[in-house]
């Protein structure tokens, strides 16, 4: 669809997604409004683990996966889950995950996201220079741990996925080798995998809080409403929201774990489900931490937000509405006591945020099926932060009418049928 260079735009979402394809839109010319109904980085984008996670290519609907899925509903505490309470919800979603377990459609998965990191990583730094970010990123890498030899095997495909799509890494086969990138390590961690590139921000707040304060200084708006209905006009789109109606030349979604509930006012219907996370942040580090460290096998991260340690993860399928468990923090706390000797697990903050994952782990970047006024840019599951920049750059070739410098087709919001 061609379009003018200059639009009048609003951006539905003030999380990290959101804020970063308003600033992009704005410097490149257009007027931008950002509506959030709580405001700037109110939500998962608080809260993250700061992790710019290039190297994370392969989707979650992994070849086999489904064999485990009993095991999800029979631990509660597990590093992937089921609430009893959201199970049968669930069930189209399940059917469209299981459906992108196939071989071809996970290689398939595999490399579009890959396009998308390598787009990712190189906007991010356009996105750093252009704001004078530096100061709030650290450039650590990041080391994935391996209990014994055969979980260290049983690795290697993914290594190898990586090194065919360019990420650059070195395996680790001994604990001196580890402890000369992160001492201090309980020796259980024998194997491990190096991603020399890996980014983190310094805090995933401050950095979303400093790209919003970069969009006004621009001249774009940032307003709190909450968007209530959509009415795509011939010319433009209608943005029913509690202050009022508003109007736009074109329109992104990118409310996160909401978007659907947006979605469903122009008649889309969008398998969208809540990876919910939990995490706990401490305002000072009683562990020497010098690298972002992924414990794999347990679903968990520790990482330096800050002067302190941010322990999280997990994947909790459980939708909105349920309350949390934060019993998953608390098991996350005492298996990083355990894996890292001298750490102190009390005194810190408790939080949980709702990831918005599709079934086969790719986000939704098109113009939506009903209007082609209206752009998606939602889906990112654990991977919103590190998409951000590319996933703005995306939207905004969609808004000018310019052609895409990867292709979209993989991301279309049509490609799980009606």
């Amino acid at each position: 669809m061609t379009r003018t260079t200059q639009s009048q735009i609003i951006v539905i979402g003030a999380g990290i997604i959101g804020v970063t394809t308003a600033l992009v839109l704005q410097t490149q010319g257009h007027q931008v409004r950002l509506l959030d109904r709580k405001g700037v980085a109110a939500e998962t984008s608080a809260g993250n683990a700061g992790a710019f996670a290039f190297a994370e290519i392969e989707p979650l609907a992994t070849p086999g996966i489904m064999k485990k899925a009993p095991k999800w509903l029979l631990d509660p505490l597990g590093p992937l889950s089921v609430r009893p309470g959201h199970a049968l919800r669930i069930l189209p979603w399940m059917w469209h995950f299981w459906r992108a377990t196939a071989h071809h459609r996970y290689d398939a998965a595999v490399a579009s996201q890959a396009s998308l990191m390598a787009l990712s990583r190189q906007a991010l730094e356009r996105v750093i220079r252009t704001t004078d970010a530096q100061a709030l990123i650290r450039r650590e890498g990041q080391l994935q741990l391996y209990e014994g030899a055969a979980q260290f095997q049983a690795s290697l495909p993914a290594w190898e996925q990586r090194r065919r799509h360019g990420i650059a890494f070195e395996l680790l086969d001994n604990p001196d080798a580890i402890a000369r990138i992160q001492p201090g390590l309980n020796p259980r961690f024998t194997h491990a995998g190096f991603t020399p590139d890996w980014l983190n921000t310094v805090d995933p707040l401050r950095w979303t809080r400093h790209l919003a304060h970069a969009l006004t200084e621009r001249g774009g708006q940032i307003v709190t409403a909450a968007v209530t209905g959509l009415a795509p006009r011939p010319d433009g789109v209608d943005v029913t929201t509690d202050i009022g109606t508003l109007r736009a030349d074109q329109v992104v979604v990118a409310a996160g774990a909401w978007s659907h509930r947006i979605a469903r006012m122009l008649g889309d219907r969008i398998p969208l489900e809540t990876e919910r996370g939990y995490n706990t942040t401490f305002p000072t580090a009683s562990f020497d931490l010098r690298t972002h460290l992924t414990f794999g096998a347990h679903g968990f991260v520790v990482t330096r937000i800050g002067d302190g340690l941010r322990v999280g993860g997990a994947v909790e399928l459980g939708g909105l509405n349920l309350p949390p468990n934060f019993k998953r923090a608390e098991t996350l706390l005492r298996k990083t006591a355990r894996f890292l000797p001298g750490f102190d697990p009390t005194g810190g903050t408790q939080w949980m945020g709702f990831r918005p994952s599709l079934p086969d782990s790719l986000p939704i970047i098109a113009r939506a099926p009903k209007s082609d006024r209206v752009i998606y840019a939602f889906g990112h599951g654990h991977l919103g932060l590190t998409q951000s920049a590319g996933t703005a750059e995306l939207v905004a070739e969609l808004v000018s009418g310019r052609s895409p410098q990867i292709p979209l087709l993989p991301f279309r919001a049509t490609r799980f049928g009606g």
